[in-house]
């Protein structure tokens, strides 16, 4: 009780004293400097001896502040200044930064700065004044983002740079004085104007060797010279009077003598110095002269085998990474391997600039290599700009442009040319027979009805007039083919009645190469067989069936391919042949049988293994793909089948998690980059992969890998070996671009066993990946497929991204100056010698895939229950077929109601593959198209319901050369919606005509969707348009308020969120960018009128929430995501029509739950390159920028690391400014 009671009477003391000091100040009665002296020094020794007082004079309401900053304001005496400075510091010193906040916005700055001004005008002036104010000064400044400005406008700024002058050897004042100055260097114009008087100078006089005194000031000293030398005019100071060389020596001498890591803060102060002045070209040159890389190499290898010294390894790996010295990637061109002349040429943009080019100009080298590295400075002021939140002005404000404004765009009688893609509309079904329950029977060269012809440079195949070469044919005008015609033997097609001479010739040439290799065979995998080609050569020949089956002998370590049926023709090591076609199986493992075979020696060709795919997916036929490879029509003119394309894929039967990243991984990525530099003769740098060089063999060493990407999709360009087991891979450009390398698809061969091969695809350009996140790349092997096993398997351990030293031109960077690239860098270990593997970024779906699969689904379905149309929309650039699918199910009956409920089913419009790499969005499509073909009565019931009208792959052309982004044009087709030209995007153009002409004739669907792959981003997730969550984002309520728009844009996602466990609700946005207004999803929306017009985005990585939590996504969760959009479809239906359903009352109440939720919009969107993808957002950031995870940091230390670049809207640019040039 007495505790509470004296507790009480200080307390209302501390209020008695604050009231008497602000009578003083309002009386100012001549006299009253010793009452306030006293009452000062009365409520100083409270603040210093009871915690509840400070709490008490900072409260919210309390009037202390204001009543002490009064007094400090009035006062002259010397000792109630002083107390009052005392007073103020006891305040701030605990609490953390909010004390300081208060005393900020009370306006104590002004004040102390002021009294600072008077001060000095004292001589000599009061030191322990001085020390107080700039004490106080030092601990609030941080909290004012004006105080530079402030301090320049009162003239303070050099008043205590000349203290520091006049005192060098009074340790007491200079330190705060140095930490003020530190404050005002934060402010680029006050470092500019503090270095014009000799500031730099100044603190290469404090600070200097290995010395136990004064740390605390050498401290001090380092951090303000850190921020002084962020300023470029006092950096290039810095450089002309040389000292790099004396930053880099000072830190190597306290790197030797303190061997107990005890000033770590120093030495970390003295790095941060030497990465200031690294910001400039001259700086990064000085240091390079001054041996630094090789200095900061030996010193942080040094400190590696000590955690603790983790800041210091990567502030040194950051500076060596930025003052790496830029390279040109290794190619003649930036521009594709592969040239396509475009019909037409566009009048503006890149594709047009590229095509300007002059033809002796040099787009690889860059005429800069940083970004910020004008010698001329510019100083303007900066504080604003911090204050800002960040705003995206990419969002749309004008409600005008956001209404959805209903227009055809062409003539209807110019529409009129899409009746033909809809004739269930005037279907009457009198000659059908909807009884009988047979299913149609598959024809193979069935007519997929008359294709819109575009004018392409299709026309010029030479195949199409000569019906007996039906594949794809070796030309020999194209130098990039030479080397495999002369290498391998090339079975071009020949006519039916040569048949049988021809199967002998061919079993005579296949054996005459293949034996000599055979007769040499044990228990190893067979290398550098030729590769197998597939011609049948006998009408009685059988396909390679499905459901083929494995049969291993322990007789022979040879294991060929046989059919599942009697094959007359089979060569010595497996291949299996096929009618008129010059399409070449990938290099192949000719045994099944592994090590423990090692008792077996005999080789005989006779003994026949089949492969068994007894899993794989009834679509999946690997003779038919064949035949869907001879009329895909590629640039390259591929003459070859990647084996995981021919032989299919069967997820694995284990989960795959995502990969948890190790402990300083891109460090030691780094690390090993830069010993490149340092022991360059330990480098073999050599070519042993090239497109651009079409007599580039495969290297003949056993201890070599060989390459190969010659094949649909496939995508590598040029291969150097770096050391015996690292490789360096660069990707193709898209053809007609100049850019986006993401996308690769290659083969390996000639690996040994228990080595770890280290691959660097070292040109990708967006600026942060899943591949830091637990993302891997994707690996198939033949020898596992050969073992029942034919998976494509998430692989790869040491994998990151980051940002390496090769420099984009300015011609491919738009005009903007060493935008650097990244590197994906993975390690493998292969399971199996001598195998054939595959790596792909994400699971590939070829173009003929997907033929196959319409081919498979159509001839699988029962006609009388599905209705089921494949038609060709058009002709791609390339010359080959877009195909488009309309499903739904057959009317009950040919009588009346029923044909008429049959024309009246609402339309549901889906597209896909837009973006070639984004190969998910196939998968999750291929769920979508079996789901709907299903026996399942849900399906049935959906058929019932809508009419679906499918454009299973938007852009063929990219898909089959291997692009990432872009088609044959150049150009990124999801920009073309707006204004698509018929010559350069005929798929758009006549895609968009179907939905018009839908508009026109007042059948608008009811849902429209574009499925895509998202590259940075977790989970499946949606985009939709909405005027109200846009506007409500950019807090425009004004227009917004009384805006009535209907929220059933967000029950589909809800109902996907609710029943797709891969699905995020919190991930979906409805805002519609200006940049997006040429994307489907926009145009759609805005232009066709379709409320619920989305972009489906499925990640690449994996799941953070739900059922697969944790997990990396495979093709059955994709698959499983496209029948679950089914399902998400009728649910649509049910809620709209709920008197025809017996549905639970919960179900029926989840759109009233949705209109009254809030439209929050959780993922704003911001692009780099164009991408549909929002800004990067993860809970740890391993920038691609930085070195690793952020490192913990000092408490006194922490404003030394950069804040990481969490946003990927920020440009290449930005991000150069904030971490690395």
């Amino acid at each position: 009780m007495n505790k509470v009671k004296t507790s009480t009477e200080k307390s209302s003391r501390t209020m008695s004293l604050l009231s008497q000091l602000e009578k003083i100040n309002l009386d100012s009665v001549l006299g009253e400097a010793d009452n306030a002296r006293y009452v000062t020094a009365k409520i100083l020794h409270l603040v210093q001896s009871q915690e509840k007082t400070k709490k008490e004079m900072t409260s919210k309401g309390s009037s202390a502040i204001e009543v002490i900053l009064s007094t400090l304001e009035n006062t002259r005496d010397p000792q109630t200044i002083l107390n009052i400075l005392s007073i103020l510091i006891e305040l701030v010193s605990v609490g953390g930064g909010r004390r300081a906040s208060v005393l900020v916005t009370k306006g104590g700055t002004q004040i102390l700065l002021q009294l600072l001004l008077n001060a000095s005008k004292e001589s000599p002036p009061n030191e322990e004044l001085m020390v107080l104010l700039h004490t106080l000064l030092a601990k609030i400044g941080p909290k004012d983002k004006k105080i530079g400005m402030k301090a320049r406008i009162n003239g303070a700024l050099n008043i205590s740079l000349n203290l520091v002058k006049q005192n060098l050897q009074n340790h007491r004042l200079i330190l705060p004085c140095l930490q003020v100055l530190r404050v005002y260097s934060t402010n680029s114009v006050n470092a500019v104007s503090l270095g014009k008087n000799g500031v730099v100078e100044l603190m290469f006089k404090i600070i200097g060797p290995f010395s136990k005194k004064n740390t605390s000031l050498m401290k001090v000293a380092l951090d303000t010279l850190a921020a002084l030398l962020k300023s470029k005019t006092n950096a290039r100071r810095a450089v002309d009077r040389g000292y790099v060389h004396m930053l880099l020596t000072i830190y190597v001498d306290w790197h030797r003598h303190d061997s107990r890591h005890r000033y770590m803060l120093i030495r970390k102060g003295v790095l941060q110095c030497i990465k200031s002045v690294t910001n400039i070209k001259l700086g990064r040159k000085a240091f390079i002269d001054a041996n630094g890389m090789k200095i900061l190499y030996n010193t942080s290898q040094e400190c590696l085998a000590v955690r603790t010294l983790d800041p210091l390894v990567n502030t040194s790996s950051l500076i060596m990474r930025k003052c790496f010295p830029k390279n040109r990637l290794p190619l003649p061109t930036i521009k594709s391997a592969f040239h396509f002349q475009l019909p037409v040429i566009p009048a503006s943009g890149p594709v047009a600039q590229m095509y300007n080019l002059p033809p002796d100009v040099d787009d690889v080298v860059d005429e800069s290599d940083d970004n910020d590295d004008a010698e001329t400075e510019s100083e303007i002021e900066t504080e604003d700009d911090k204050d800002q939140n960040f705003k995206n002005d990419d969002i749309e404000t004008d409600i005008n442009k956001l209404k959805p404004r209903q227009e055809l765009g062409r003539p209807l009688e110019e529409l009129k040319m899409y009746e033909q893609f809809f004739p269930e509309l005037t279907e009457n079904f009198q000659e059908c027979d909807l009884v009988s329950k047979e299913p149609k029977p598959f024809v193979s060269n069935a007519n997929l009805g008359g294709p819109i012809v575009v004018p392409t440079a299709g026309e010029e195949f030479s195949a199409e007039t000569n019906p007996s070469v039906i594949g794809i044919s070796l030309k020999e005008g194209n130098p990039l083919l030479t080397e495999e015609y002369n290498r391998r033997p090339a079975f071009l097609g020949l006519p039916k009645k040569d048949s049988i001479k021809a199967s002998s010739l061919l079993q005579q040439n296949v054996q005459r190469n293949l034996l000599p290799s055979c007769q040499c065979l044990s228990q190893e995998i067979v290398t550098g067989l030729d590769r197998i080609s597939l011609q049948n050569t006998s009408e009685n020949d059988q396909y390679y069936a499905t459901g083929c089956v494995i049969k291993k002998d322990n007789k022979t370590s040879l294991t060929p391919l046989a059919c599942s049926k009697t094959c007359e023709h089979v060569s010595p090591c497996g291949s299996s042949l096929f009618e008129g076609s010059s399409v070449h199986l990938g290099k192949f493992c000719c045994t099944g049988v592994e090590s423990e075979e090692e008792d077996s020696k005999s080789s005989s060709s006779g003994e026949q293994v089949v492969l068994e795919v007894s899993d794989v997916s009834p679509v999946h036929d690997c003779d038919l793909y064949i035949e869907m490879v001879k009329t895909t029509k590629s640039i390259p003119e591929y003459s070859e089948v990647a084996y995981p394309d021919y032989f299919g894929h069967i997820p694995p039967p284990f989960k795959e998690p995502i990969l948890e990243r190790p402990y300083g991984v891109q460090r030691t990525k780094i690390s090993q980059d830069i010993e490149r530099l340092i022991h360059q003769n330990d480098i073999i740098d050599r070519v042993v992969y090239d497109l651009d060089n079409s007599i580039c063999s495969a290297p003949e060493e056993v201890d070599v890998l060989k390459f190969n990407s010659k094949f649909e999709s496939g995508n590598l360009r040029k291969v150097i070996q770096i050391r015996k087991n690292e490789y360096d891979l660069i990707l193709n450009s898209d053809i007609n671009s100049n850019h986006y390398h993401q996308w690769f698809y290659f083969e390996v061969s000639g690996m040994k066993t228990g080595i770890g091969y280290r691959f660097n695809i070292i040109n990708c350009e967006k600026s942060n990946s899943q591949f830091n996140y637990g993302m891997q790349p994707l690996m198939y092997s033949v020898q596992e497929a050969l073992n029942s096993r034919p998976s494509w398997t998430r692989v790869g351990t040491d994998i990151c991204y980051y940002k390496n030293h090769f420099s984009r031109s300015s011609i491919a960077a738009g005009g903007q100056k060493g935008k650097s690239y990244y590197t994906i860098t993975f390690t493998v270990t292969f399971q199996h010698k001598d195998d054939v593997c595959y790596f792909a970024y994400h699971y590939p779906y070829t173009y003929s895939t997907l033929k196959m699969h319409l081919q498979k689904l159509e001839s699988m379905h029962n006609p009388q229950q599905i209705y089921f149309r494949q038609d060709a929309l058009c002709e791609t650039l390339g010359g080959n077929i877009c195909p488009i699918v309309t499903i739904t199910a057959m009317p009950e009956s040919n009588y009346y109601e029923h044909i008429c409920q049959f024309r009246n089913r609402p339309y549901i419009f889906l597209s896909a593959r837009v973006h070639p790499g984004e190969t998910n969005a196939s998968w999750v499509m291929k769920g979508t198209l079996e789901y709907l073909m299903s026996s399942n009565p849900s399906a049935q019931s959906l058929r019932e319901s809508y009419i679906f009208k499918i454009i299973p792959m938007l852009n063929p052309d990219g898909v089959i050369n291997g692009n990432h982004r872009c088609s044959l044009s150049g150009e990124d087709l999801n920009r073309q919606w707006q204004n698509p030209n018929p010559d350069l995007h005929p798929t758009i153009y006549h895609a968009k005509g179907l939905l018009q002409y839908l508009a026109a004739i007042k059948r608008l669907p009811l849902v429209y969707c574009d499925y895509h792959g998202h590259s940075r981003k977790k989970n499946v997730f949606m985009y939709g348009c909405s005027i109200k969550e846009t506007m409500w984002h950019t807090n425009v309520n004004t227009a917004s308020c009384d805006l009535m728009e209907d929220p059933g844009y967000r029950v589909l996602p809800k109902i996907l969120s609710q029943t797709a466990p891969a699905f995020c609700m919190g991930s979906c946005s409805f805002v519609v960018e200006k940049s997006k207004e040429s994307t489907a999803r926009v145009v759609v929306w805005r232009e066709i009128g379709v409320q619920r017009s989305y972009t489906m985005e499925s990640t690449l990585c994996g799941c953070d929430q739900g059922k697969y939590k944790g997990l990396q996504i495979g093709t059955k969760e994709l698959e499983e995501m496209g029948a679950k959009f089914c399902v998400g479809l009728l649910r649509l239906k049910r809620m709209a029509s709920p008197l025809e359903y017996n549905l639970p009352s919960g179900l029926l109440d989840i759109e009233n739950e949705l209109i009254e939720s809030s439209c929050k919009v959780t993922s704003p969107t911001t692009y780099v390159l164009d991408e549909d993808e929002p800004r990067f957002l993860e809970e740890v950031d391993y920038s691609a920028e930085s070195n690793d995870d952020q490192d913990a940091e000092l408490a006194d230390n922490v404003g030394d690391y950069e804040a990481n670049n969490q946003e990927d809207g920020l440009s290449d640019s930005d991000s150069t400014r904030i971490l690395l040039s």
